[in-house]
């Protein structure tokens, strides 16, 4: 039997939530209306080695009060996790060509000596041929993505179809991949109004 490896992310939102909103408005007012552009490289899947035009458009960094209604969304399940962040909409994630999807929820947390950490969770986009014919995929809705900006390099990885639920306590998140690796983003970009950093 084929086995599939899969890279298993842990997030504390309790911490990012705490470092995210330490100065909720300043940091508001730093990140709106920025537009982080890159390229993404795919290490595995389909066409491994494959690059596409990448772009996070930002709008509003999430709210402590709607990281705290995911949290709490996740006690009941993917599903409901799912139901929860489909109403929120802090900018726009564009991988390729096309129009992108919103990205709905927006997290930065400051990580020291200048650098930030963005962190994107998003409606993926699930494709017909996936429902049709029942794929796996379709128990990794997700799409999730960290970007690190500032001083230094630029970089990041992207997760385009990822499951979430908690470990152990309550403010542990699990993100798997389905693929084996995350793709990578790299030569990030910041652009717009504001100083980054």
């Amino acid at each position: 039997m084929k086995t599939k490896n899969s890279v298993i992310l842990i997030i504390m939102v309790g911490l990012c939530a705490t470092a995210t909103f330490h100065n909720a408005s300043a940091q508001e007012d730093r990140w709106s209306g920025l537009t982080v552009t890159g390229t993404t490289y795919f290490i595995s899947g389909p066409r491994p080695g494959r690059t596409l035009q990448f772009r996070l458009i930002i709008n509003r960094l999430t709210t402590p009060n709607e990281v705290n209604q995911l949290n709490s969304a996740l006690q009941s399940g993917q599903d409901e996790l799912m139901r929860t962040l489909s109403r929120m909409n802090a900018g726009r994630i564009e991988v390729g060509t096309g129009i992108g999807v919103p990205a709905n929820a927006i997290l930065a947390t400051d990580e020291g000596d200048g650098r930030t950490k963005l962190t994107v969770l998003y409606q993926r986009y699930l494709r017909f041929a996936e429902l049709r014919s029942g794929a796996r995929s379709q128990d990794y809705p997700f799409g999730y993505a960290e970007l690190h900006v500032g001083r230094g390099d630029h970089e990041g990885m992207l997760i385009p179809a990822a499951r979430i639920r908690l470990r152990g306590g309550n403010s542990t998140w699990e993100v798997e991949d389905f693929g084996t690796f995350p793709a990578r983003l790299m030569g990030l970009r910041v652009r717009g109004r504001g100083p980054v950093g």
